[in-house]
């Protein structure tokens, strides 16, 4: 897996806040804004951390993060894509010839030497056929490749790697991290939330030192799950 930061809004933490000064404040924000000097560093970074730690969290929707991130299969991008209040880019899998497409392996099939064989001879099979499909629909359509491309996904298993582009506001990430950092959560978009997560910390961690499952902001395991350090019988 490879997750990295593409670009984010320019001085967030100045955009942050006078976007929450514009609720108190009968001067517009761009005022505020442009005088962000008369506001210290460190007074700048108290005022996020008290802002996001009452949840004030609406200034926060206006910075934004863009990450590209390949290496997860379409098990791990389905999920990622049910955050809804976000924009994606995926590669597709109809204009990109899956020829000879890379897979992910889960952990507990890599790390059983007889699992490990039917997974792979499975995913040579598949590649087989799906080449061998190809073949007979190049030779005996005239259909446009996309076409033929578009058909043969029916073939691919969820397994096959896949590249995205995801745009999430502050908010948002923090609400994905609440979820997807959760015990509970499926192995692969666990650890894709631990990248972003590391990513963004360095660059607010005013707002982030806050971020992490909803148990940790909630003192208990809502899930009512035994492996999680809060749960409470």
């Amino acid at each position: 897996m490879k997750v990295e930061l593409l670009s984010y809004t320019n001085n967030p933490k100045e955009v942050i806040y006078a976007s929450a000064r514009q609720c108190y404040s009968k001067y517009s924000a761009y005022k505020i804004y442009t005088e962000k000097e008369k506001i210290s560093s460190t007074k700048l970074k108290e005022f996020i951390a008290h802002l996001t730690k009452r949840g004030h969290l609406s200034p926060l929707e206006h910075i934004s993060f863009t990450f590209a991130v390949e290496g997860i299969s379409r098990v791990c991008s389905h999920q990622l894509v049910r955050h809804r209040i976000a924009s994606y880019s995926q590669q597709s899998q109809r204009y990109v010839s899956m020829d000879n497409f890379d897979f992910i392996i889960p952990p507990t099939i890599a790390g059983n030497k007889e699992a490990k064989k039917i997974f792979l001879d499975t995913i040579d099979y598949i590649k087989s056929s799906y080449k061998k499909l190809k073949d007979i629909m190049e030779v005996s359509s005239k259909i446009e490749k996309e076409k033929i491309n578009q058909d043969l996904r029916f073939l691919l298993p969820q397994a096959v790697e896949t590249k995205i582009v995801i745009t999430m506001n502050v908010r948002e990430l923090m609400h994905f991290f609440s979820e997807r950092l959760c015990v509970r959560a499926q192995w692969e978009i666990r650890e894709l939330a631990k990248n972003m997560l590391t990513i963004v910390r360095k660059i607010l961690p005013e707002v982030f030192i806050f971020s992490g499952p909803k148990c940790k902001q909630l003192n208990y395991c809502p899930e009512n799950f035994s492996e999680c350090k809060l749960y409470k019988a």
